[in-house]
């Protein structure tokens, strides 16, 4: 049985909690816009939040190369150096200190 904070929406129960605190202008601002969208302020907040997480992590896991660089890049793929002593050692050493 759920602990008596849990609250279950749906399928879904929540048990975690997340505390801020805002300014009364903050707050006057989230409250507008959560009434325009027709949603409770917890709603409104929690989505907004998930949208931001998930635009965080999907910037920071994508590379963006300059069309110099993605031109550099396929340029190394095709075109790559010969195998060199120093690129043998660090290769050596990095399966030394890996185990790979």
């Amino acid at each position: 049985m759920p602990n008596a904070a849990s609250k279950t929406t749906g399928s879904r129960t929540r048990a975690e909690r997340l505390e801020t605190r805002v300014t009364a202008e903050q707050k006057n601002l989230i409250e507008r816009a959560a009434a325009l969208q027709g949603r409770s302020v917890t709603d409104f907040v929690l989505s907004s939040v998930q949208d931001a997480a998930r635009r965080a992590i999907e910037e920071h896991s994508q590379l963006a190369l300059s069309v110099r660089d993605s031109e550099a890049f396929v340029d190394a793929l095709i075109n790559p150096r010969p195998v060199n002593d120093r690129l043998r050692d660090t290769v050596r050493r990095y399966r030394e200190r890996t185990g790979v």
